[in-house]
């Protein structure tokens, strides 16, 4: 099965007050195209620490992360941003829209960034995706938080990503509404074909998921398969 996703080797320390703090400790695994996984443990298990590298958007201190082939560690920030715009789609828990954009603008700008035509029709349509093709002239300010989360959530699929990384994506929404958005979040990655990295506290959700990747205390204590 191909993989979309190599992690070699990962460690991650930080230097603070005369000391090395190690956050992440010589972890390995391999993620396979198109599939739905989760990364849960503790609060400072190093879970968006892990998340982070793997999404290039920090750098490790050893080993590496291979993304579709690229080897990140061996790019710069500029490169890194990149492949990031090309491959990659993120979910956050504070939902992270730009808030003077309204939501069709939030959901166009990574299609602007790519330098893509017809990214209005694409915006309007994937906000119709998420339910929200009548809310697209409102700004983030004027949404719920659960119309936030969906309005990101169209901005992640907004450019077509390899892999989607979502951390807590249901952390700040209630248990009606989260139900609502795993779902969606699930419909959208099947039509999709894109892989799921999930980062979560909920065990729950962590089991819609066909993998289960455990981390404690900066280790890879744990490697389970769903029944998902």
């Amino acid at each position: 099965m191909k993989t979309v996703l190599d992690i070699i080797n990962l460690g991650k320390t930080y230097q603070s007050a005369g000391k090395t703090l190690t956050v992440l400790d010589d972890i390995n695994f391999s993620i396979a195209d198109g599939s739905t996984n989760a990364i849960v443990g503790p609060s400072g298990s190093g879970k968006t620490t892990l998340l982070g590298l793997c999404a290039g958007l920090d750098r490790s201190t050893t080993g590496s992360v291979v993304l579709n082939g690229v080897n990140l560690n061996q790019l710069n920030e500029d490169k890194r941003a990149q492949v990031r715009n090309q491959y990659v789609g993120f979910v956050f828990q504070s939902f992270q829209l730009l808030p003077t954009l309204t939501a069709l603008e939030n959901v166009m700008v990574p299609l602007e960034l790519r330098g893509e035509r017809n990214i209005k029709a694409r915006a309007l349509d994937l906000l119709d995706k998420v339910g929200l093709a009548d809310r697209g002239h409102h700004f983030p300010a004027q949404l719920s938080g659960g119309e936030q989360q969906r309005v990101s959530i169209a901005r992640a699929f907004s450019n077509r990503p390899k892999i989607l990384f979502a951390d807590e994506p249901t952390g700040n929404l209630d248990a009606e509404t989260s139900e609502k958005i795993v779902r969606l979040l699930f419909e959208l990655n099947q039509d999709a074909g894109t892989t799921l990295i999930l980062v979560t506290h909920d065990l729950e959700l962590a089991a819609k998921t066909q993998r289960i990747l455990r981390i404690k205390g900066g280790k890879l204590v744990a490697d389970e398969k769903t029944q998902a």
